[in-house]
């Protein structure tokens, strides 16, 4: 009887612990979308039902992704530190990450939670399969927490697609009208005569028609919200269940997804904490306190109970408990075909964008997005000084080394300071704070992608920096040097014994229209080098100048081999060519990577199957420009 009785005890104090006083955990997650909100003073929007909702929540106001593009996003919200540290940074990276990162649901799982996922996953690494097997108990289009056994709490996603980019400007007219305008009332749809345009987009009716259609997703997604609200009424779980309402990175429009500026970095984040979770002193409140998503996965965790792991990055934004940081931090890497590396630091007034790629524009041409005919708006612009100056920045074939921006004056990130004498103690203290977080973070973009798992050898780079520091500031100094050394100074690094060095020598090179003898020796060496990131760079700068053969030569090598980073890369370059030279090998390749090209670009394939529809993206570009 004794031993029953102990049983009994022992059951429901289990129950207990495992999570019958825990509070229920919603997230509710939009596609691309900026804070275009009525709630955040938005007068175009039309979105009643999370109006209403921030009314009863806490609204916060400087929230932001940590990267532009949904894929590295996907990658710090499960795991609870940035891509950049995981060196899951490049959109569909596929890189190692230590085995312990199953995402934070897993944790949940624990300690009593039903955890479910609708729908998409996207998590941006190798082990993508695995995190999804431990985080949820399901993860599919009918994953619900009505799914959950009685009793138990839960942790459930909902990642609505209405407003992602494929929605908004990507799709024909006709499929966006039959999936997303015929859901809307007359009176829900929005006249493109009547829609007003950021200074920055030309004014013209393909434009203004496509920011109608924005604004027409966002409609849809509220009215999508408000059904599953409702349904936590319906079940009786609305005062036991916080709710995160927010968006994976700012719109899909162009000068948004993809950039640092405010635009593609700033999120709307809406939080109801229930009032039993609450002291009866609190209310609703609007935060202006920096955040960004390295905090969600801690700060759901602490809401749970559970002890925060030491890898996380994150703080606590939970109320009476948040940690006011000085400023938060991005990451632009390559996304899809397009390569790239910026950082941003954003404090509550200033952001500071360092490019270390300054050669290459924030208008990159880019295959999938490029079916939108908004965007072909923007390239039949002429680059020219009598352009606005907020649509030159955007349309230059360049971009400044150096971005800083007063947020509180020029909320859309239009006059560029950088140059101004009067900012120059701002700058040094900007371009400080990101060396220094770089540093403290191990950031993983210094190194080049193709390139990384040589780097690593054979381990997982995450934990081979926190082994070896490989030479990081030395390499962090000459990639912030791009932009800014003399070629001297940089034909000089092209003999550094250090693979990420030359690199950045490379990077740095790129800026300038020609080169003398001496370098362009050193260049032709470097055609041979250990690095294939270095070579395809080396073979770059050698083919622009005078159609160099062996660098020809490097570029075919590359583009076959079976590093399937490198064929990306070398591809890229190739296209950015536009040289005939290329006909037979870009043919060849197109052959290899045909069986990888089927399904959508929104689906994720595993390894090099992902890379090779990259690889197709751009080679379509080559030859759609030798059919020019």
């Amino acid at each position: 009887m004794k031993l029953y009785l102990y049983l009994i005890i022992f059951f429901f104090a289990t129950l207990v612990s495992q999570g019958a006083d825990k509070p229920n955990i919603l997230w509710i997650s939009v596609e691309d979308m900026s804070p275009v909100l009525g709630c955040y003073g938005d007068e175009q929007s039309k979105t009643p039902n999370i109006d209403a909702f921030a009314k009863i929540s806490d609204l916060y106001t400087n929230a932001f992704a940590t990267s532009p593009v949904c894929a590295p996003s996907r990658s710090c919200l499960i795991n609870g530190l940035p891509a950049s540290s995981q060196g899951t940074h490049h959109m569909r990276s596929f890189q190692k990450i230590p085995d312990y990162m199953t995402g934070f649901p897993a944790l949940l799982r624990k300690v009593g939670y039903y955890t479910s996922n609708n729908v998409k996953t996207d998590y941006n690494s190798a082990l993508w399969k695995t995190i999804i097997q431990q985080s949820w108990d399901e993860s599919s289009s009918s994953a619900h927490w009505r799914k959950r056994p009685e009793g138990k709490p839960f942790f459930s996603v909902f990642n609505l697609m209405t407003t992602h980019q494929s929605r908004s400007m990507v799709w024909g007219y006709d499929q966006f009208q039959k999936n997303i305008q015929s859901k809307l009332s007359s009176d829900e749809i929005n006249p493109s005569s009547e829609i007003s345009l950021p200074p920055y987009y030309p004014n013209t009716p393909i434009v203004r028609k496509t920011q109608a259609r924005f604004y027409d997703c966002v409609n849809l997604m509220d009215k999508q919200v408000g059904e599953l609200l409702s349904q936590l009424k319906e079940d009786g779980l609305a005062d036991n269940t916080i709710v995160f309402y927010f968006s994976d990175h700012g719109s899909g429009m162009p000068r948004h997804k993809r950039a640092l500026l405010d635009s593609g970095m700033r999120v709307p984040l809406i939080i109801h904490i229930p009032e039993k979770y609450r002291n009866s002193s609190d209310i609703a409140f609007k935060s202006d306190n920096l955040v960004n998503f390295a905090d969600f996965a801690p700060t759901v965790l602490k809401m749970a109970g559970v002890e925060v792991p030491e890898y996380m990055e994150g703080e606590n934004i939970y109320r009476k408990n948040a940690t006011v940081r000085e400023a938060v931090f991005g990451h632009r890497d390559r996304v899809d075909e397009v390569r790239d590396m910026a950082r941003s630091v954003r404090t509550k007034r200033f952001l500071y964008i360092r490019n270390f790629m300054p050669h290459l524009g924030y208008n990159q041409r880019t295959g999938w997005p490029d079916l939108g005919e908004i965007r072909h708006e923007f390239y039949a612009l002429p680059n020219s000084p009598e352009h606005h100056p907020s649509l030159r920045h955007f349309i230059s074939p360049i971009r400044q080394v150096e971005e800083l921006y007063d947020c509180q004056n020029d909320p859309q990130n239009i006059k560029n300071l950088a140059g101004e004498s009067k900012y120059a103690g701002l700058l040094d203290e900007m371009r400080g704070l990101l060396k220094s977080e770089m540093t403290a973070k191990n950031d993983l973009g210094l190194f080049p992608e193709a390139d990384m798992t040589r780097i690593a050898n054979g381990k997982i780079l995450y934990e081979v920096i926190r082994e070896n520091d490989l030479a990081y500031e030395k390499v962090l100094e000459q990639a912030f040097n791009v932009g800014l050394s003399s070629e001297s100074e940089l034909s000089a690094k092209l003999e550094s014994v250090n693979g990420s060095i030359r690199y950045w020598a490379l990077i740095g090179l790129k800026s300038l229209k020609t080169v003398n003898l001496s370098t362009k020796k050193k260049l032709e060496y470097l055609l041979k080098d250990e690095f294939v990131s270095v070579r395809i760079e080396a073979a770059s700068i050698l083919f622009s100048l005078d159609k160099h053969q062996r660098a020809a030569d490097t570029l075919v090598s590359a583009l076959t081999s079976k590093n399937y980073l490198a064929k990306l890369h070398a591809s890229r370059v190739i296209e950015l060519t536009g040289s005939r030279q290329f006909k037979l090998a870009m043919e060849e390749v197109a052959k290899e990577i045909k069986p990888y090209r089927s399904g959508p670009a929104t689906v994720v394939k595993d390894g090099d199957a992902d890379i090779a529809m990259f690889i197709g993206l751009s080679q379509d570009a080559y030859f759609k420009k030798l059919k020019e």
